[in-house]
């Protein structure tokens, strides 16, 4: 079950709750029995574990992971894709030319 953070506005009481996702989150009512409480929201308890999950994690020069292992930005793949593309081509129009 989920637990929530209300502060009560009367006497500024902290306090937690846990409650079912199917409850509301209306009538809560604080330690002393005050209505007049809001929900508190605190960040997730996330932590990231690994590189990859700060900018200092990759270089600068190109090596990043997404733009291939040559450094160029992609710039050699797509001379390697025209030429390959022209292949296919040249290779498709001789299939079907009948012999």
């Amino acid at each position: 079950m989920p637990h929530y953070t209300f502060r009560c506005e009367v006497c500024g009481e902290v306090f937690e709750r846990y409650l079912s996702f199917s409850e509301s989150l209306q009538g809560i009512t604080c330690p002393q029995g005050h209505t007049q409480v809001v929900r508190v929201y605190r960040p997730p308890a996330i932590v990231f574990k690994g590189s990859g999950f700060y900018i200092t994690d990759h270089g600068r020069n190109g090596s990043n992971r997404s733009n291939g292992s040559n450094g160029h930005h992609g710039t050699a793949s797509k001379k390697t894709q025209a030429e390959s593309t022209q292949a296919n081509k040249t290779q498709a129009a001789k299939a079907e030319t009948p012999a």
